[in-house]
């Protein structure tokens, strides 16, 4: 094209930033190319200069080596469901006084509204409070042990509450060998981990510590093989699940596995039939499951110096914390987000809690918001489109490192979930982590009221590549 005739046809300026520039130039007549972009490191320049520093050429290969590392142990993680304990017998560091929650670090004090009703609940159910005012006030006398999940080889769902006497996974990496727990699920919508507290949900509690626990852990007592979960969460996926919200698939598949040797059980008829039915009473019993399947796949990336990759997204419904490979258990966090979705009938978003939950795991490892392609069904609990679902897990392949060819979309010609999230490409892009996930009332004692769609906050990405430079380039010098 000549410049003579590149001037007489018409302009389409490119707009970078803010949309007002983009307004102006309509109201003149002029149809401008809008560019989503945003400035590298939220145009913090602490975050700028941590990336500046982290692009040195002899630092960026010891990244590249060290990254690649983290997602060869991720990918070649193999976790087998191996049994079934209870907390106290299993967990690490778990005692009689000890009470697990989500996401990183908080006292009962700071504790989200729905976080206090499980905390205050599973005390009551522990016997260790006669009634829920008696365990308010127990929860913030100091005598009780607040921890994270994550600090103990465990994940758990919404307010993760976990406490000694609770049944939960032995799920362990055959290829690295380290384990990993996860509690069972409760199935309904007013349970503990959403924050109810009531009779019922004690009473389920006691029907799942003294029957659905022991008939699970019997049935894996008797398969010695264990069950290859890598192996079934590729099948779900290709079920239509994503296998965080969506577990139609899974948790058909993990029954069936299971179905035979609790059958085999000297367990009561009744027994049994109690199991069968409750596990048919939703499709979440397999939810859990892939979650510590993420866990112990991720597990497997933990402390590997030079590593940026992500292996903790976690959060309590106060706080949004990651943890990075390169920079071991320490947490890094940010606000947590609101979540944006359909509501259950007489709720509105002014009833929600905020984001809130370790099973932001499973997008960590790939699956669940990263995987939404795989299941379009999703988006009528989640709400958004089919194209929207699609170009999620696209997306999702600008700040991972790879993808995983074992965990594959097949509407999306059978590519690779992506894989290990890393703090520079979510800095240096500006895309943040999707996750898809459940919502819980802001206050104790109610339960779910919809689900939706969230992000981590960036405040938590931006300390972590701080760190990360102060000690990746520091250690350079």
């Amino acid at each position: 094209m000549s410049i003579d005739e590149l001037f007489a046809s018409p302009l389409r300026p490119v707009n970078l930033g803010l949309d007002m520039f983009a307004d102006d130039l309509r109201a003149q007549g002029v149809n401008p190319v809008l560019m989503d972009w945003a400035p590298p490191g939220g145009g913090d320049p602490e975050v700028v200069a941590a990336l500046g520093r982290l692009e040195d050429r002899a630092i960026a290969e010891r990244i590249e080596a060290a990254n690649q590392e983290a997602l060869s142990r991720i990918l070649s993680a193999q976790p087998f469901l191996e049994g079934f304990g209870q907390a106290i017998d299993t967990v690490p560091g778990m005692t009689k006084t000890t009470i697990l929650h989500a996401g990183p670090p908080i006292e009962f004090a700071r504790m989200s509204g729905p976080m206090k009703g499980a905390v205050t609940g599973a005390l009551v159910f522990e016997g260790l409070a006669k009634d829920l005012d008696e365990a308010f006030e127990l929860a913030g006398s100091g005598e009780i042990t607040f921890s994270p999940c994550h600090e103990h080889q465990s994940v758990g769902s919404m307010a993760g509450v976990t406490s000694a006497s609770m049944w939960v996974h032995q799920v362990r990496d055959r290829t690295h060998g380290n384990l990993a727990f996860t509690n069972l699920s409760e199935q309904l919508s007013k349970i503990l981990r959403f924050g109810a507290n009531d009779q019922s949900v004690i009473d389920r509690l006691n029907w799942m510590r003294d029957v659905f626990g022991p008939v699970l852990a019997g049935a894996m007592q008797l398969n010695t093989d264990g069950i290859d979960l890598r192996l079934m969460l590729s099948q779900a996926l290709h079920m239509g699940d994503e296998a965080h919200n969506r577990n139609v698939a899974g948790t058909t598949l993990l029954i069936q596995a299971l179905a035979p040797y609790i059958l085999e059980t000297d367990f009561t008829t009744k027994e049994k039939r109690e199991v069968f039915d409750f596990v048919a009473s939703s499709d979440y019993f397999s939810g859990p499951t892939w979650m510590v399947t993420a866990k112990a796949s991720l597990d497997a990336a933990n402390g590997i110096e030079n590593s940026t990759v992500v292996t903790t997204m976690a959060r309590n419904g106060v706080d949004f914390g990651i943890r990075v490979s390169g920079t071991g258990g320490q947490w890094f966090t940010g606000p947590a987000q609101q979540v944006i979705g359909p509501m259950f009938a007489g709720y509105t978003p002014a009833d929600s809690g905020l984001d809130m939950g370790d099973s932001a795991i499973t997008e960590t490892f790939g699956i669940g918001g990263f995987a939404m392609a795989a299941a379009p069904a999703i988006v009528a609990l989640v709400g958004g489109t089919v194209d929207e679902a699609m170009g999620y897990s696209r997306t999702m392949n600008a700040i991972t490192t790879g993808s995983n060819p074992n965990v594959t979309i097949p509407a999306l010609d059978f590519m690779g979930v992506p894989t290990g999230i890393d703090v520079r490409k979510v800095m240096e892009t500006g895309i943040l982590p999707i996750i898809n996930t459940a919502i819980a009332h802001k206050d104790p004692g109610i339960g779910m009221i919809g689900a939706g769609i969230t992000h981590p906050p960036i405040e938590a990405f931006q300390q972590a590549l701080v760190a990360l430079a102060d000690r990746i380039a520091g250690a350079a010098r």
